[in-house]
């Protein structure tokens, strides 16, 4: 079984929780998709309904994770022959974790993955993923015959693109491969914010060793990756 899944919070601080997941299952020939709006214990914050479109008013009727069909699926599914696909898909399981639930299937974090095999990409967000390695040419397709609208940030339409950009990746690596590279520190080579976007990490070592102090002091949400990646480079001075 395979279970695409994209969810979307409240915010992206310590104390946000999830208001929405989305899932497409593929088991053998068999493919569904469920999503369902998820009621949080704290307002959902203006940023993240910017992007989302989800708003406090469309929550006040939903159910809690607890009482959700999502957490009933999600708990169906809760084995080892499950792989969990997402893109930071260790974000995910973070947040499913304030909710009581823990998955004990394989995961394969295609954020991860296409860092370790397309290290040439100057971004890993999903969406530039979508049209910079042109897996938007067969979205439609699979958009028709699984009757999700095509809308960036939102879940069934990500959990799509999760899956081509999957489907990409199968043919650079096995599933088996990409487990392995999931679970595993990349070691990122340039900064893909801040004033130095775009520069080498170990470049930044040698001439500003405190602005990459900072970002390790400072920013408690730092990329795993990119934590470990700074930490790398400091450490080759």
């Amino acid at each position: 079984m395979l279970i695409y899944i994209d969810i979307q919070t409240t915010g992206l601080e310590e104390n946000d929780r999830i208001c929405c997941i989305g899932l497409i299952l593929y088991d053998k020939e068999t493919i569904s998709t469920h999503k369902e709006l998820i009621k949080p214990p704290k307002k959902i914050r203006p940023e993240a309904s910017a992007l989302n479109h989800i708003t406090n008013e469309m929550l006040q009727d939903a159910k809690e994770f607890e009482d959700s069909e999502i957490k009933d699926i999600l708990q169906k599914y809760n084995d080892y022959d499950t792989t969990l696909v997402g893109h930071n898909v260790v974000f995910a399981l973070q947040m499913l974790k304030k909710e009581g639930f823990i998955f004990n299937g394989a995961i394969i974090d295609t954020l991860k993955c296409s860092r370790s095999l397309i290290p040439e990409c100057e971004q890993f967000a999903l969406q530039f993923l979508r049209y910079e390695l042109r897996v938007y040419q067969d979205e439609k397709q699979l958009s028709d015959e699984l009757g999700i609208e095509l809308r960036a940030h939102e879940v069934l339409s990500d959990a799509l693109h999760v899956r081509l950009l999957h489907i990409y990746l199968n043919e650079l690596a096995d599933d088996e491969r990409l487990q392995e590279l999931s679970v595993n520190p990349v070691l990122i080579q340039k900064l893909n914010f801040g004033k130095y976007k775009g520069r080498f990490i170990e470049e930044i070592v040698m001439n500003d060793m405190s602005y990459l102090t900072w970002l390790l002091n400072g920013m408690d949400t730092l990329d795993e990756d990119l934590r470990y990646s700074i930490e790398y480079y400091m450490k080759m001075l």
